[in-house]
């Protein structure tokens, strides 16, 4: 008796640059080859980051992967060659000819992660513990210190400042912050 195949996730090695290009030629290839029953997802997993530089945050996207795409697919002749014969496709990532599906385990992270980067992007901050920061606004306005620890994924940058006389170790917003 013949097992069903099972729908698993495969790595598909692109030219670098081409990934949403890839992404765009394999989902118009599905569709006018009716393979919808076969591959069902192609992925170029992003990533938001938030780099502040000079007080000033940017927005970018990222590749998680660059040169891949995950595609979610039942691997059979007619798929394989689908995917295999779509234009920027070098292969899939695997032994020889054959592919290797990715463990249940790496797709959990993976998606997981992505929807942790589409819930809070991740905060790049050009600062590290030893720099000077002055307080923009906020109840220490004007107050200057070394930054003792940066938090980047709350986005936020402790640091040390006079109170009463003391040095007390204070958490603010990278945005509150400029680099002296």
């Amino acid at each position: 008796m013949k097992e069903k195949p099972e729908r698993r996730w495969y790595i598909v090695q692109t030219y670098s640059g081409y990934e949403n290009r890839v992404k765009a030629n394999l989902e118009q290839r599905i569709a006018s080859m009716g393979m919808g029953d076969k591959i069902f997802n192609v992925l170029v997993p992003v990533e938001e980051r938030i780099y502040v530089k000079g007080g000033k945050a940017k927005h970018q996207r990222r590749k998680v992967f660059p040169g891949y795409v995950l595609v979610e697919m039942i691997l059979d002749d007619q798929s394989w060659y689908v995917v295999r014969h779509t234009p920027g496709v070098m292969g899939f990532v695997g032994t020889g000819t054959n592919a290797v599906p990715l463990s249940e385990r790496e797709v959990k992270d993976i998606l997981g992660r992505l929807d942790k980067e589409q819930i809070k992007p991740r905060v790049e901050i050009d600062l590290k513990p030893g720099d000077v920061v002055r307080v923009k606004s906020g109840p220490f306005e004007g107050q200057a210190g070394p930054v003792v620890e940066v938090l980047h994924d709350k986005g936020k940058v402790k640091f040390s400042v006079s109170v009463f006389g003391r040095e007390t170790a204070v958490e603010a917003d990278y945005s509150e912050l400029e680099k002296v």
